[in-house]
């Protein structure tokens, strides 16, 4: 398959007149019909189902291909018999009428006929939504990512609603503004507010559909700069450039892809700007996302009933006047992370905290990082902010003794 670019073009398909909207399951017995770049329009009767079929290519060997079968219409012939031909491959079978007249229901992509020397005049078809799914593609044009309103972080994403942090009245004028104006910068399914002093993220709010999550992939995104925010307040490639410290992402990119296929693109998109991101060593941010800190919202979804498969969350870094400063940027040396969801009708909070140790930017020697549950007050009082108070009625009242022991696994979490 090839798309076509810079250039306008007709949908329709030459000779039968329709746009191919919907894609449908074949089944034995159904007419369809095809447009063919060598054969001309042909009819055909679907045969066989569920077929795999073997074909040796050039310079590359056998393949096994899935798809249906289609032979010839006795009510419609083809001029000189043959419903497949070299030049045929790609041509779309339609599924017909009770007229006769093709739909715009798209049955199966044509790629192959009888072997040289068969009498069985046959034609075989991939089944589509295997193809589009594979190429990442799809019959109607996508939403453009652009057009996808950045919303941000949902208050009201949980049956019982969950607003913003808010920061303690001493970092209020720490507070870095946007070029409009506005403390918060709101990206597609998360939001964020901005440190001057320290030209991180004070905080991240993001939202979490288990429901609707896409896989998609990370290639040839680039980490940016948000233009809507002065570029000198923002740390960007120049603190990563050839060292040990990677680039970790404080809302975790996985969680932000849900939704529609271009709401998730967009989020993936947006997940790669420097105000998501926050410096962390390179084999210790391996760790964090193999280890407890990166499971934890996986863990959930795995180990509590939560409702409607939603979950809310905050994260970001702890900023201490000690942090180790390299090329004039401190480095956070510890993380928190809240979760919030909903189990059985009831608001729940779990709050977690992270440390790592810098020394390997001068030496090899790397403690392992550890990760604790801790009380919600316990994170507001060393990142400096305050959580709505439904917030901190829903959390899980962990003894004190608890917060000495790091989790070794996610076994651990008292949900």
């Amino acid at each position: 398959m090839a798309t076509i670019e810079d250039r306008q073009f007709d949908p329709e398909i030459c000779g039968l007149s329709v746009v191919p909207d919907a894609i449908g399951e074949p089944e034995l017995g159904d007419k369809v019909i095809k447009s063919g770049r060598t054969t001309g329009i042909t009819h055909g009767l679907v045969r066989r189902v569920d077929v795999i079929a073997k074909i040796t290519y050039r310079g590359v060997g056998t393949r096994s291909v899935g798809g249906f079968e289609i032979g010839s219409d006795p009510k419609h012939p083809a001029a000189d018999g043959e419903i497949s031909s070299g030049g045929d491959s790609g041509a779309a079978w339609m599924f017909r009428s009770g007229t006769g007249a093709a739909t715009t229901v798209l049955a199966g992509l044509h790629f192959a006929g009888e072997a040289n020397g068969s009498s069985d005049e046959h034609a075989l078809a991939c089944l589509p939504q295997s193809v589009f799914e594979k190429l990442g593609v799809t019959l109607t044009p996508p939403a453009s990512e652009a057009a996808v309103a950045a919303v941000g972080y949902d208050p009201n994403f949980l049956s019982t609603p969950v607003p913003l942090p808010e920061v303690t009245a001493e970092v209020k004028p720490d507070i870095a503004k946007a070029n409009d104006g506005s403390e918060v910068l709101h990206y597609t399914h998360f939001s964020l507010t901005m440190r001057k002093s320290r030209r991180f993220a004070a905080w991240v709010a993001w939202n979490i559909d288990g429901g609707s999550m896409k896989k998609l992939s990370r290639k040839n995104i680039d980490f940016v700069k948000d233009p809507r925010l002065a570029a000198d307040a923002q740390v960007g490639n120049e603190l990563y450039r050839s060292n040990r410290l990677d680039r970790g992402h404080l809302a975790r990119r996985a969680d932000l892809l849900w939704g529609s296929t271009s709401e998730a693109k967009k989020a993936n998109t947006d997940s790669f700007f420097y105000t998501n991101i926050t410096p962390q060593m390179d084999d210790f941010n391996q760790s964090a996302r193999d280890g407890v800190w990166g499971k934890l919202e996986d863990a959930v979804f795995a180990d509590v009933d939560v409702d409607d498969l939603k979950v809310s969350a905050f994260g970001g870094p702890v900023f201490a006047d000690d942090d180790r400063e390299f090329r004039r940027v401190k480095i956070p040396r510890e993380f928190w992370k809240v979760l919030v969801f909903v189990e059985n009708g009831e608001l729940e909070a779990r709050g977690f905290l992270l440390s790592q140790n810098l020394d390997q930017l001068e030496v090899l020697d790397l403690d392992e990082f550890r990760v604790f549950q801790v009380p919600l007050t316990e994170i507001e009082q060393r990142a400096l902010l305050r959580f709505p108070q439904a917030l901190r009625d829903a959390d899980l009242q962990v003894a004190a003794e608890a917060i000495t022991e790091p989790l070794d696994s996610v076994a651990a979490i008292h949900w």
